[in-house]
This record gives structure tokens, sequence and C-alpha cells, in this order.
């Protein structure tokens, strides 16, 4: 066998020729990537990240931007993420149970604290039954693939969050994908499906990206007339939407009508991670016996569920922080109307300023930082093409003042860049 020395070692050619190939394919696949990224830079559509150095909140701190900023970019819709009871209840599961399980929850990842944050949230929700996963994104992609199979169909808003259209593919079910609340056109869908055994409606509640509310009311009659149950994924109203801050299905009076609810422990339940399902017990049941990121994936660690429990708590026990959200929301949507910025959605926290342009979205929220306001814009693929925005979200813990000073920042930088007069 031939070798080559190798900084005084004796190598076989043969690997010597791999490793030269290895290198070759190494350094191709690195100049696409660059290619891809460059891309993406000159679409202006790069996505940067500012690091945080303080807690989330109404007020942050940004790396090298020199003071406090004012944070309008977070899912915090009701403070909870920094709330004094919540950080505290986090800190003594943490001394109780540990930092993690080290195992999936059927092995020997279940604690109390865990089946006790089920039973929570089944409560908040009005549901028998609840699952705990990593995340919503892993709600999603562990529902359907359980509960419908080849002779079911999913019939899905065109618009639904890329967590449930990746669950939707993994399931073997026809899919039929209907205009964006568009109730004509889901009921063509329906009576296309009607020979299928099962038919599941499922659409977001409130749509992320444009603050929009889906028409439950309307889906639910045609869900009744055509036989098939409603899912909605919740993850932008669970806390705060409804008069008890139960979410879009008690927000429309169809909390009764609505089968299964997949949602977030990451936005308005205390900011951290985690995601559940809640619905019909035997789908519950079922769920932990198959739905694969539950069996394969670590149990949720104690200080998160400690801290979601907490928050979960605190809205059962008074609905007046959710309460304080409207006002809140209408204030800012009404001044930054008045100034003569386009506001997508209707009356929800989620305040999306279009501007349509990626590049324009990317400057100006750098500009808003100058200002002392933290919003980042979002562009293609997160939004459609042309359709780029800085989506503005409104948190219980803004006061006035920090609403005003957030227009005001808008209205200056707007006019610098020409977007309003």
């Amino acid at each position: 066998i031939l070798v080559k020395p190798v900084r005084g070692v004796l190598r076989p050619l043969s690997s010597v020729v791999l490793n030269r190939s290895y290198s070759a394919a190494a350094a191709g696949a690195r100049a696409v990537l660059e290619n891809e990224l460059d891309s993406i830079r000159a679409a202006g559509t790069w996505k940067g990240e500012r690091i945080i150095t303080s807690k989330q909140g109404p007020h942050i701190n940004v790396d090298g931007s020199g003071g406090a900023i004012l944070n309008f970019c977070a899912n915090n819709y009701l403070g909870l993420s920094s709330h004094p009871e919540v950080v505290q209840a986090g800190i003594d599961a943490l001394k109780q149970y540990g930092a993690g399980l080290s195992s999936v929850r059927f092995i020997c990842g279940t604690q109390d604290l865990h089946k006790h944050l089920e039973q929570k949230l089944a409560e908040f929700h009005e549901r028998e039954d609840c699952i705990l996963y990593a995340s919503c994104f892993d709600a999603n992609a562990g529902l359907f693939e359980v509960l419908m199979g080849p002779d079911d169909a999913v019939l899905s808003d065109e618009l639904n969050h890329a967590s449930i259209i990746d669950g939707i593919r993994l399931c073997r079910a026809k899919r039929l994908r209907y205009k964006h609340m568009d109730l004509n056109d889901l009921e063509t869908k329906l009576k296309e499906a009607q020979s299928s055994r099962m038919r599941l409606i499922v659409t977001d509640g409130v749509f992320s990206m444009d603050g929009d509310v889906a028409p439950l009311p309307g889906i639910c009659d045609l869900a009744e007339q055509y036989g098939a149950m409603v899912f909605i994924d919740e993850c932008h109203a669970t806390g705060f939407l409804g008069p008890r801050g139960r979410g879009t299905d008690e927000l429309l009076g169809v909390m009764d009508r609505v089968h299964i609810v997949n949602s977030t422990l990451g936005k308005a339940l205390g900011g951290a991670a985690g995601g559940y399902t809640v619905g019909p017990k035997p789908l519950i049941d079922l769920l932990r016996q198959r739905s694969r990121p539950y069996l394969f994936s670590n149990s949720l660690p104690p200080p998160v569920v400690g801290c979601a429990t907490k928050a979960v708590e605190l809205l059962l026990a008074s609905s007046e922080i959710a309460q304080s959200m409207t006002a809140k929301t209408m204030r800012f949507r009404n001044s930054m109307t008045q100034a003569g910025f386009t506001i997508a959605g209707t009356a929800h926290p989620i305040c999306p300023v279009m501007l349509g342009d990626a590049r324009l979205a990317s400057l100006m929220a750098d500009d808003m930082l100058k200002h002392g306001v933290y919003v980042i814009g979002f562009s293609y693929p997160v939004v459609p093409k042309g359709k780029a925005r800085i989506r503005v979200q409104i948190s219980a813990a803004h006061t006035d003042e920090d609403i005003d000073r957030c227009v005001n920042a808008f209205i200056q930088t707007g006019r610098k860049h020409g977007v309003i007069s």
C-alpha cells in the first residue's frame, strides 16, 4: 500500500486522497452557503440579533445602546416575564426540583409540578385535559400526525403559522388549504372533504404577523354544518384576549364549540418556554402514547414550570391585567393612524406598521433604536415579499408615556424616510 508522510506520520495514500476530496467538498459547500448569505444581505432581509444585557421588560438594556431602551418588540403581553412572583416561583422550583430532569416524560421525567401545571392549564381553558411540550412548535408538530390518518382531511388557513404548516405536512391526511379567513372558500373545501372519515379545520386564533382575528363563529357554524372539528393556535391570544384573558374563543363566545387548543408558555404566560395542547381527554391520552415530540424530548425544566404555573395562577385569580390591554392598544393604534401610518389588524396588541420595502423596514428599525425604542423590521420569508413591516407589540407593562414616546419616535423616523409627511 502506498503511503505518504504527513508531519512525520505515515498515512495510507487513500486516506490522503479522501481528505483532499473532503476538503474540496467542504470548500464547495462553504461557497454555496456564502453566496446564499450574500443574496440575503443584498435583498435587505438580513436578520441580525441585538444583544440584550438585562431582564425582559418594557425597558431593557441593549449592548452598545448606552442606556435604557423602550422595548416594543416582545411577546411579553402581560409583563409577566419579570414579575416578582413569577420569578420567585421559578427560583423556588429550581431549589426544590433541580435544574432539569435529564429524561423524557414517560421514563423518569414527570414530576408532580408538571401534572399540576397541566391541571391548571386545563382549568384555565375549560377543557378536559392538557399535555405539555417543550414549545408550541412541538405541540403543533406532534398533534396532526397522531390525530389524522389517510382517511381524514385537514382544512388549513393559508396564513397559518409555520409550525402548523410543518405539523400538517407530517400527517398523511388529505390537505386542503383555504383562503385567509375566507368562509366561502372554507365551505367549498369542506364540501370537497365530505367523503373523509374525519375533518379538522385548523386556524390561528390570532395571526401573528398581521394581528387579525380568525372569524371563529362562522368557522364553528360551518364545522357543525359539515361535521368537522375545530382546532385553534392561541399563542398570540392566551392570557389577554377575552373578558378573562382565556383567548380568542372566549373573546368571540365559542369556547364550547372549539375542540382543540394549542398554545404557549413562552409569550403572555411568563415568557420562558414550553407549549401545550388542551382538549378531550382521549385525545390527550393518545398524544401521550404516540406524539413524537412528547415521547422523544426532555420534559420542561422545573424552573420554567414553576414560573408558568404562577403566571396561570395569577390570571385565574384576576383578569385585571388582561383587561388593561385594550386602552393601551388603542392609544397606540389611534395615534399612529392619525400620524399617517398604516397599521394592520384591528384592536390587537400586535400592531404591524406596514412599510412594504424590506430595506426600509430594517433602516427604520435601526433609526428607532437611536431614538431609544427597540423594534425590529420583519421581511421575507417571515412575511410575504412586498409586505415588510415593523411589528410593534403593546404590553400591559407599558405606561401611556412609554406609548407616546414610541409614537413620537416613529413620527420622527417616518418623516426622515418619507413614509409620512
